[in-house]
């Protein structure tokens, strides 16, 4: 395995961001260090472009004929290696360097099976699996939930397509179409897609929360859906109006506020494949919480109505989008995967290169990243880390230069669940 090709373009006219990501991929596959002929393709376009979907995949399916399968999907913004294109006509590409039976595209006419295993009968067994979907896909928790339950190790990661157009999906696989299904054009609207990996397949992922809590953690002790009527057997709307200082007798002052606020759900572990509740720092939230939109007040029967549905026994945390916060947990989490990487004695060069890195970016083989994949959530994007590229260069200083390619999504979607307001990071490794 080498370095996967990548390259990304901005303009106008798709087919000039298509010649300028053709010319980089060109120059890398043509250096020493980086795969020369990788036959899978991760493809994120902007939703500028997302009405010429299918001429997009025509063009660089047929300039890369070395390229036999193909995954990704729209979102409001792209990313690769310390940049971001946010609300502008752009695409991202990157050509993943993996043997054909270490992976399997999937969709809707060349489904995973149920028990993880390609309908080929090569012996090929879904260990985990990157997963886009189409945000307006009815039972779509479940959906994605089904999908962890047919990998190996019950973790999927990826996110929801974002887009004010055309929500499609990219999905193009060299085996495993259904019957009937010869003539598939590889551009999809609605429902799952993605990349099965086998084990064989390196792979590091970690998932950042961009939401802090601004109040204790309480039970919900009655709820109706998703209606939450009593935390700790008090009104929730007692709880929220006290907590966050809100008077509903002042309106222009308390929309700001209940906009602003968001809540965080938790419950205790039911089975395998649940994040693991690991120590975190005071304050901030950990992998086991799904944060969710306020959707409004009953004040009637004082209770909060929330985006999902909080079970008696759910645990809730009243929270809100905090940039430093969300800085803090990203450089945590590269941090992580950095300590995972890097063997436990180095050199003292080498350790001197690392340290390095962290100003430079530059590259080290320590770290044996061939490539990566960032889903970050659409409120993350722009200005919200204080200036364009922020949160990409965060990335690029903690893992250095590599090869990274990804987009601002309308969920993330991380071990077996659909967050909010998230990053999810996820690095191939090189033996």
């Amino acid at each position: 395995m080498k370095l996967f090709p990548y390259a990304h373009a901005t303009h106008p006219q798709w087919r000039m961001a298509a010649a300028l990501v053709l010319a980089q991929l060109r120059a890398q596959m043509a250096l020493p260090d980086y795969a020369k002929s990788p036959p899978l393709a991760l493809l994120y376009i902007t939703d500028h472009y997302a009405d010429e979907a299918q001429a997009i995949l025509e063009h660089l399916s047929a300039e890369l004929p070395e390229v036999t399968d193909w995954a990704g999907t729209v979102g409001v913004g792209v990313s690769a290696n310390n940049v971001e294109y946010f609300d502008e006509p752009a695409l991202s590409l990157m050509l993943c360097d993996l043997r054909p039976d270490q992976y399997r595209v999937f969709s809707g006419v060349a489904p995973l099976s149920a028990s993880g295993r390609s309908s080929e009968g090569d012996g090929f067994v879904a260990h985990t699996a990157l997963v886009h979907a189409d945000g307006g896909t009815p039972e779509l928790p479940e959906l994605i939930a089904e999908m962890a339950e047919r990998t190996h190790s019950g973790y999927v990661f990826g996110g929801l397509a974002s887009s004010r157009g055309p929500s499609v999906q990219f999905s193009l696989g060299s085996v495993g179409n259904l019957s009937g299904q010869g003539a598939v054009s590889g551009v999809f609207h609605g429902g799952l897609s993605g990349v099965a990996f086998g084990s064989d397949v390196g792979l590091i992922s970690r998932v950042t929360q961009g939401a802090q809590p601004v109040d204790r953690e309480r039970v919900v002790t009655a709820s109706d859906g998703n209606l939450v009527l009593m935390l700790d057997d008090e009104p929730a709307l007692d709880v929220l109006l006290r907590e966050r200082v809100i008077s509903l007798d002042a309106p222009e002052e308390a929309m700001p506020r209940l906009r602003a606020t968001l809540v965080g759900l938790s419950s205790p572990a039911s089975g395998q494949g649940d994040p693991v509740v690991a120590p975190r720092v005071r304050g901030q939230f950990g992998t086991e919480v799904l944060v969710r939109h306020l959707i409004g007040l009953d004040p009637g029967r004082r209770g909060v109505a929330i985006a999902d549905v909080a079970p008696v026994g759910t645990r809730m945390a009243f929270c809100e989008r905090n940039v430093a916060a969300a800085r803090a947990d990203l450089v945590r989490v590269c941090a992580e995967v950095r300590e995972e990487l890097e063997p436990e004695e180095l050199s003292l060069v080498a350790a001197s290169s690392l340290v390095a890195a962290d100003v430079d970016a530059a590259p080290h083989p320590a770290r044996r990243v061939a490539g990566a994949v960032y889903v970050s959530c659409s409120g993350r994007g722009g200005p919200h880390f204080g200036s364009p590229s922020a949160e990409l260069q965060t990335v690029r200083r903690a893992l250095g230069d590599v090869p990274l390619v990804g987009f601002f999504a309308g969920g993330e979607i991380a071990h077996h669940r659909l967050y909010g307001y998230t990053g999810v990071l996820t690095v191939f490794t090189m033996p």
